[in-house]
């Protein structure tokens, strides 16, 4: 297979719906059936720039059910840093260039596992996703996104956990709001641009809730969801407001984010994103839903972003979509694998 050809897991958005219902379909099947052999005599290289448990375990104990070996890197840690600019003069800190790095893991392996956060430094330059897009040109066999600045896998994840609850995988027709939520800290908007695209993708009608314009997500992703609204149907809303987001939802789905416009200056938001700590979720906004269900792609600080009520609730699918991970990642690396 050439590189053109090979297909990699950057994006549900660059997957077609096919595709995308085939996985979830494999997904659910390995949800029944633990073990399989797909991945036998094979391997994966889990590269983390990042901290990582439910993403570690959930790809290595993945690999393993599948008759597989994960092999975990960690550049800078217990492998050399690596650097990722062209025409770079290599006299700093990083050792060897992606050209290498991922030609040689290729020889190796058979797929390569990605995570790597935004700098936090310029948005402009993060948005570009260097560090992944880099592992994707230069690497000879497929590059699974494990979270950059969106996070497939956890979309997969999130929809099987939905489908399964409804008992339907058409999701038509379900009112879904995605909100913000406090975080003394800003974080990547990674998990909000993903499950922006993959609401929007199945077709849900999406409210995106926010405190303010400034917590709008980037254009792209915007720019995705209004794409597929137009493609699957139901429709795309930002709000403000928190009662009128809440009324009638079927599904709530929380994280929290920076304002991008404060990105890599992030002391002028902080007084901004302290003003609307009551946008945590909890039993008095849940009672506003459809009796919607609740979810967020952990971890979560309780009491901060959702209530220990909400947490704890039955209608509280976290742990689902948690234990999902497992399941759509080796329907990820089955697929990928037998191209």
């Amino acid at each position: 297979m050439t590189q053109a050809a090979m297909k990699h897991f950057l994006n549900t958005q660059d997957w077609s719906r096919d595709d995308l219902d085939a996985l979830l379909a494999r997904a659910a099947m390995f949800k029944r059936l633990r073990l399989g052999d797909e991945l036998k005599g094979r391997s994966i290289a889990l590269v983390f720039f990042n901290p990582s448990m439910r993403t570690r375990t959930s790809f290595e104990l993945g690999a393993f059910h599948l008759g597989g070996h994960a092999i975990v890197l960690q550049p800078g840690k217990d492998a050399w840093p690596i650097e990722f600019e062209l025409g770079t003069v290599m006299d700093g800190d990083t050792e060897e260039h992606i050209a290498e790095v991922a030609k040689v893991l290729g020889r190796y392996v058979d797929l390569i596992g990605v995570r790597a956060f935004p700098k936090f430094v310029d948005w402009s330059r993060d948005r570009e996703d260097l560090v992944l897009r880099s592992f994707a040109k230069y690497s000879p066999v497929p590059v699974i996104n494990m979270e950059t600045i969106t996070h497939p896998c956890q979309e997969l994840a999130h929809i099987q956990a939905l489908q399964q609850h409804f008992g339907t995988t058409d999701l038509r027709g379900k009112k879904y709001v995605l909100t913000w939520t406090y975080h003394p800290k800003p974080l990547n908007t990674a998990v909000a641009n993903s499950a922006l695209t993959i609401a929007t993708r199945m077709g849900m009608d999406v409210t995106l809730l926010c405190p303010t314009p400034a917590y709008i997500l980037d254009e792209r992703y915007m720019g995705w969801a209004a794409q597929n609204v137009a493609e699957s149907g139901g429709s795309l809303a930002v709000s403000h407001d928190i009662e009128s987001a809440y009324a009638g939802a079927d599904v709530v789905y929380a994280k929290s984010w920076g304002a991008l416009h404060y990105f890599g200056n992030w002391a002028p938001e902080k007084p901004i994103r302290d003003h609307y700590q009551h946008f945590i979720v909890d039993e008095a906004k849940m009672a506003l839903t459809n009796d919607g269900v609740f979810s967020h792609c952990l971890p979560l600080r309780r009491n901060v972003k959702a209530t220990d009520a909400v947490m704890d609730s039955p209608r509280c699918l976290a742990i689902d979509e948690a234990e999902n991970r497992l399941h759509v990642q080796k329907a990820i690396m089955a697929a990928l694998i037998q191209q």
